[in-house]
This record gives C-alpha cells, sequence and structure tokens, in this order.
C-alpha cells in the first residue's frame, strides 16, 4: 500500500499567469539535473483540507519548475510510540520519503493557535539519526500554513523551530494563507490571488536553495561531533551527504 497521493490535474495552473514564470528558477545556481526530489506533508485529514490543497497546489509549481515531488497521506500514521519500535508501514514509508528527499514543504492549519498534532506526528517520526542516516539533515525546508481567521505566523514560526531543530535549511521565504476557505474553490483549486502568489514565490526560492545546496552538502553537514562519534578522521565520509545524494525508494 503506497501512502502517496496522486496529485490531479498536475498541469492545469489556472491561477499562474505564465507570462511571468522562469521554467527554470534555479538556472546558474548550480545542476538543476536531476529534478530537485521535493517531499510534501500537510496537516489535517479533512476530506477538504486546506493545507493539502496548498501542498497540492505548491507540488504542481515545484513539478513546473522542474522538481520531482511526492506528497505523504498521513491518514493511518500511528502516534509516536504507539507501535513498539515504530515498527508500522506508514512510519517506514515517510522514513524512506525523508531520506529520498533533497528538500520538504511542510504546510500545517493553525489551530488554537498552533500547528496540528497531523503535523507534528508527522516530524515527531523522524528521527535525528537513523541506522547512521540522517534523514533531514541537510535538506532543505519551505514552511506555509492556512488559517480560518485573520492573517497569523504562529504556525509558521513553529515549524520553523521545528525545522532548525531537525538541522534543516530553511529558507528565507514563507507563506501564511488567512481565511483559507475563501481561497479555494469547490473542487479545491486557489484562486489567483497574493496568497497564491506568494506560494510561487516560496516554491521558486525552494527550488534556487536546493540546488544550491548541491554541491555544497557535504562540506556544510560535516560536525565535529558527529566525526567524533563514528571515529571517522576529518577526512572521513559524512553520512548526512550520502542520504541527500541517495536516489531512494523508488
Amino acid at each position: 500500500m503506497s501512502r502517496l497521493r496522486v496529485l490531479s490535474d498536475p498541469q492545469y495552473l489556472p491561477a499562474l499567469d505564465r507570462s511571468f514564470v522562469i521554467d527554470r528558477p534555479a538556472l546558474g545556481l548550480g545542476a538543476d539535473q536531476p529534478p530537485p526530489r521535493i517531499l510534501l506533508l500537510y496537516g489535517s485529514l479533512r476530506e477538504r483540507s486546506f493545507s493539502r490543497f496548498c501542498v497540492e497546489e505548491a507540488a504542481r509549481l515545484l513539478q513546473l519548475f522542474g522538481a520531482e515531488t511526492r506528497i505523504f497521506d498521513p491518514s493511518d500514521l500511528p502516534l509516536p510510540d504507539q507501535v513498539a519500535g515504530d515498527d508500522h508501514p506508514a512510519v517506514h514509508e515517510l522514513r524512506e520519503l525523508s531520506m529520498w528527499s533533497e528538500g520538504h514543504v511542510w504546510c500545517s492549519p493553525e489551530r488554537h493557535g498552533q500547528i496540528t498534532g497531523v503535523m507534528k506526528t508527522q516530524i515527531d517520526h523522524l528521527p535525528l539519526s537513523m541506522g547512521g542516516m540522517r534523514p533531514t539533515q541537510g535538506r532543505t525546508l519551505a514552511v506555509m500554513q492556512v488559517s480560518a481567521g485573520s492573517q497569523s505566523f504562529n504556525s509558521i514560526n513553529t515549524l520553523r523551530v521545528l525545522g532548525r531543530w531537525m538541522r534543516m535549511v530553511t529558507i528565507p521565504n514563507q507563506s501564511s494563507v488567512a481565511m483559507a476557505y475563501k481561497e479555494f474553490d469547490d473542487n479545491g483549486r486557489m484562486r489567483a490571488s497574493s496568497y497564491y502568489d506568494r506560494i510561487v514565490d516560496v516554491m521558486e526560492e525552494l527550488v534556487r536553495f536546493t540546488v544550491l545546496m548541491r554541491p555544497h552538502a557535504t562540506q556544510l553537514v560535516d560536525r565535529y561531533s558527529e566525526r567524533k562519534e563514528r571515529g571517522a578522521g576529518a577526512s572521513g565520509e559524512d553520512h548526512a551527504a550520502a542520504a541527500i545524494g541517495s536516489v531512494g525508494p523508488t
């Protein structure tokens, strides 16, 4: 059973004005082939989930910009420590997807002024270290949130803290969609607005930072404490960089 969501109409972008689009936003910053690998996570299990809608719009844009995307469906993900040893297919798949990725997109609703439990559960299932590999260290990260009320940044601020804790390179730009119920049509497609334009900005920037990181990943995540822990000298291979460069599951 795959927990990857199938993206409907991946090439249909009705809110995008293509006359202003740069198809390869990372051109000149580094090798943008093979396509940057981006994992997208959302924070609600509702049938009409605005955080999922935002992630789907982000995935369409990322594909337009030359990235490969995978959206994880957390609907059967157990709570941390609910299953002995976290030995659950959904946990295994989430971790494999993170190992496959070079970058992440996290989008959470704001509930009671904070991210949702669904969002936090996914992040809590990603360990800093896993069998000598690091599922999040050195990956790029873009953060977004949706709100039922007025503009807020509580969730994205928390996601930034979590991204830093997970040793990810969180990009400067971010997206917060206020009164999200007004921003999507009956088919879950985002209407043209400044909120949509900001998501375009964020995905452009994520692709650029992900490509920019590629030739420098080994050096940026090489740490004295980790070399000491695994008994590797100053020229030892860094496992986090190896993880970023791996192909991962198909």
